[in-house]
């Protein structure tokens, strides 16, 4: 809500650029506004799993990968990113099924598997189908889940999830 208090017609955003002389922006409804508000609303989800792993990191880590050559470019493709991944993986869910952002800030226009899933079981009354695209999206999640553990423990990750 806050977000469309900024990105409206007569937000804030929209005042100061009136103020300064421009003509108003067209913020909202808008793929840019749902991008806007995912990024707000699961940043914070994705950004302390991933100090979290960071900073239990091994300094030894980083120093053995450059004794053994490799650039800081290599070092973070081959030691930093893979301990983060876990940050990204636990965002992934809550950001894949989410249709709330997309309905408030998109107007309805951007549709996600979430808004589809909310639209079949609300509006269609199709509970049947709903639930079909909710396992289908949960199959989808967990399948995820466990390709990335797989090469994690395969490529000897330390990555405790």
């Amino acid at each position: 809500y806050a977000w469309m208090t900024i990105l409206s017609r007569n937000g804030i955003i929209n005042t100061i650029v009136k103020a300064i002389g421009f003509e108003g922006l067209e913020l909202m409804p808008s793929q840019g506004a749902v991008v806007l508000g995912m990024i707000y609303n699961f940043l914070p989800f994705m950004v302390l799993p991933i100090y979290t792993a960071l900073s239990k990191m091994d300094k030894k880590l980083l120093e053995a990968a450059s004794d053994l050559g490799a650039n800081n470019i290599r070092v973070f493709f081959k030691v930093v990113f893979p301990l983060s991944i876990p940050g990204v993986v636990m965002v992934f869910m809550p950001a894949v099924s989410t249709f709330v952002i997309s309905k408030l800030l998109g107007g309805g226009k951007e549709e996600l598997i979430g808004n589809l899933i909310e639209r079949q079981i609300t509006m269609q009354n199709d509970w049947h189908f709903g639930s079909a695209l909710a396992i289908i999206l949960m199959i989808i999640i967990v399948l995820s889940m466990t390709i990335m553990r797989r090469v994690d423990n395969e490529k000897g990750g330390a990555a405790a999830w």
